[in-house]
């Protein structure tokens, strides 16, 4: 007869509901290689087994987490703490330093967070090399979103039809329950308006999942309410377009970034919407009818001053919320138990622990649209996770 173990947690998450506190599991031989025997209140479990091994209690006996936004290639670029537009100044001038063996540092820091599992994640991919080796190489689950950027409408025949080709092409690459192939139109002011609902229109017709980054900072929000500010003038200027051409309608107190993917009826096809600090409770009320899923990163949005994601805000309308790291450039590290930790000390009382580790784990899946994982009997207990 095998061995039982006792494993206790201050937090057990089952991948249903909600944590659970001062609960655990029995396990049948060993964590690694054993089975899961029964889960429930662990001085009901200590009563019951009372011969089995009890190990130390741990913080969080849950599913492995996801990262459900990351940047890998820009592994190599430094952290870097700024403002939002000149930070993607930055960027743009590092934009050499995205290559495939950044991403590959990426990759190896996703890897250090749980050593013994895969690591599960959704990334924003800007060279085709890198899209090719996760799509052929990597041994992990997820999403590769394939990134656009055009806000010259003049360019948009051109470029949705590259995209199209180029997608075809990496879509023959993909393999049965590794890495998946997304598309993410970058955001609602870097992809003209005419490109951005013919993109997603394409892509919600093939069945392609869909990222885009969206009211992440001040400079976003003042750019749709009046045309002005650094980031309205760094768009007109890169674009050789005005904002309203970008757009397709003029900047007004009326429109927000949501509203603008309202619009295009881009929210139909159910995005998964990234970062949404600068939103409006009538943009909220827009994205749970739509029934969207928002990520939230919440070290990135602190280091590029952003602000702070509203969690109740989008709780209260019961909007699923998935958790990523963003890039080392400006989350500092690729560990979503990082931002874990950042997370329960920016928001101290006012966000449980229990809320947070369902969203690295079922609001995560969800958003990269993978079914989620479950800690229940008859499992193998290698695929539970201590954190």
């Amino acid at each position: 007869m095998n061995e039982l173990e006792l494993w206790g947690a201050d937090f057990f998450y089952s991948g249903m509901g909600l944590p659970q506190e001062d609960v655990g599991m029995v396990v049948s031989g060993s964590s690694v290689g054993g089975t899961v025997v029964t889960t429930g209140k662990l001085e009901e479990l200590r009563r019951i087994y009372p011969h089995a091994l009890e190990k130390p209690t741990v913080s969080v006996i849950a599913p492995v987490p996801a990262n459900a936004h990351t940047h890998l290639d820009m592994s190599t670029i430094p952290f870097k703490r700024d403002s939002y537009t000149p930070w993607i100044g930055y960027v743009v001038q590092n934009r050499e330093q995205r290559t495939l063996e950044s991403a590959k540092v990426g990759l190896e820091l996703l890897g250090q967070v749980i050593p013994s599992s895969r690591p599960i994640f959704g990334d924003i991919v800007f060279n085709p090399e890198v899209m090719r080796f996760l799509l052929t190489q990597v041994e992990a689950r997820g999403v590769a979103y394939w990134e656009v950027f055009a806000p010259n409408p003049a360019d948009a025949d051109r470029v949705f039809n590259e995209t199209v080709a180029q997608m075809r092409e990496f879509k023959a690459l993909e393999r049965p329950e590794k890495i998946r192939l997304g598309l993410s139109p970058h955001t609602a002011h870097t992809v003209s308006g005419e490109l951005l609902r013919r993109l997603v229109h394409w892509a919600k017709a093939e069945g392609v999942p869909l990222q885009i980054h969206l009211g992440e900072s001040p400079a976003e929000w003042q750019l749709f309410q009046s045309g002005t500010g650094p980031l309205a003038e760094m768009m007109e200027r890169i674009s050789g377009a005005t904002l309203t051409e970008i757009l397709g309608v003029e900047p007004s107190s009326e429109l927000t970034p949501v509203g603008q993917l309202a619009r295009l009826g881009v929210l139909e096809a159910r995005p998964t919407l990234i970062h949404m600090v600068h939103v409006s409770e009538t943009d909220v009320q827009q994205i749970a009818r739509a029934g969207c899923v928002v990520v939230t990163c919440p070290r990135s949005n602190a280091a590029l001053e952003c602000g702070r994601f509203d969690w109740s805000l989008f709780a209260r309308y019961g909007i699923e919320i998935g958790l990523g790291t963003d890039s080392v450039a400006s989350g500092e590290s690729l560990n979503i138990l990082d931002e874990l930790e950042f997370a329960k000390n920016l928001y101290g009382d006012g966000l449980s622990m229990r809320s947070l580790v369902r969203a690295a784990v079922k609001g995560s899946y969800r958003a990269l649209g993978l079914e989620v994982p479950r800690v229940r009997r008859g499992e193998v207990a290698g695929n539970v996770r201590v954190w």
